[in-house]
C-alpha cells in the first residue's frame, strides 16, 4: 500500500524565463489527507496541472505510484480529480454528462447512480447543467472525481460554494475516503476546513516548498494553522 503514493520531486517550471516553481519536492500519502496551500500565485495550481499532464516542467518527477498520469489508460480508474470546474455543455444533462465521462473510460453505467446517490445530487440527474447552483456544481465535480473509484483522489477549492451544510457533509467524506486506504490531496483557501480534515501539510511561496509535515506535530506549537499560514506566507516573512 505504500507504494500508492503522489510523489513530487524537484520539480522546476519556467514561464518567460520566470521561475514559476522551483525544485518543488513532497508526497502524498495512502490513507491520509495532504493539504496543499500557499497564496495566489505560489504555484499550487502548477504544481497540480503538472502532475495531471496539463503542463509541462522544465525538470523533475510528479507521479502517482510511481507512474506518470499520461501512462494510465484508464486514468479515472487511478486519478480521479476535482480541477477547473466540471465542463461540459451547459444544456447537456447531469445523467448524459456522467455516461460520455464513463464511457470514456471503461467505466459502467450502474457507477453513475452509485455516485450520484453518494453525493447527494440523484434528484439532479435529468437537470441541465447549466441550471445547476454553484454548490451543485461542486458536488457533482467530486462525483466526477470518484466516478472510477480511484486511489488517488486530488481536490483544489472543493468547497467552494457550499453551504455549511454541505461543508460539514465534505468533511466527513473525505476523512471517510481516507479511511478507506485512498490517496488524498487536496488544495483550498478555507484554512479551517483544512485544519478539521488535514493529515500533513505542504506550504508553498513564490514558488518554493516552505513546509512540510503533520498538521498534529506542527499546530501545538501555534494558536492555528491561519497563523502559520500567514507568518509563512506574508511578504517578509
Amino acid at each position: 500500500m505504500e507504494n500508492q503514493k503522489i510523489i513530487i520531486s524537484k520539480v522546476t517550471k519556467m514561464h518567460h524565463q520566470k521561475r514559476v516553481l522551483d525544485q518543488v519536492s513532497f508526497e502524498a500519502h495512502p490513507g491520509r489527507v495532504t493539504a496543499f496551500l500557499g497564496p495566489n500565485g505560489a504555484g499550487k495550481s502548477s504544481t497540480l496541472r503538472i502532475l495531471l499532464n496539463l503542463d509541462r516542467a522544465q525538470s523533475g518527477q510528479a507521479t502517482f505510484a510511481n507512474r506518470s498520469y499520461n501512462r494510465f489508460n484508464c486514468p479515472l480508474k487511478m486519478v480521479g480529480t476535482s480541477f477547473d470546474g466540471i465542463g461540459g455543455i451547459p444544456s447537456r444533462t447531469v445523467k448524459t454528462h456522467l455516461r460520455i465521462i464513463a464511457a470514456s473510460n471503461g467505466i459502467s453505467k450502474n457507477r453513475i447512480y452509485e455516485v450520484l446517490e453518494l453525493v447527494h445530487l440523484t434528484d439532479k440527474i435529468h437537470a441541465k447543467l447549466g441550471s445547476l447552483s454553484l454548490g451543485e456544481g461542486q458536488r457533482l465535480g467530486i462525483a466526477i472525481t470518484l466516478l472510477g473509484n480511484p486511489q488517488f483522489l486530488i481536490f483544489d477549492e472543493p468547497t467552494n460554494g457550499l453551504d455549511p451544510q454541505g461543508i460539514k457533509w465534505f468533511r466527513n467524506f473525505i476523512r471517510e475516503q481516507a479511511e478507506l486506504g485512498k490517496t488524498v490531496l487536496l488544495s483550498s483557501h478555507y484554512l479551517s476546513e483544512i485544519e478539521a480534515v488535514a493529515d500533513d501539510l505542504v506550504i508553498i511561496k513564490h514558488g518554493k516548498i516552505v513546509l512540510t509535515g503533520e498538521l498534529h506535530q506542527i499546530l501545538p506549537k501555534l494558536k492555528s494553522l491561519e497563523d502559520l499560514f500567514f507568518d509563512l506566507t506574508e511578504e517578509g516573512a
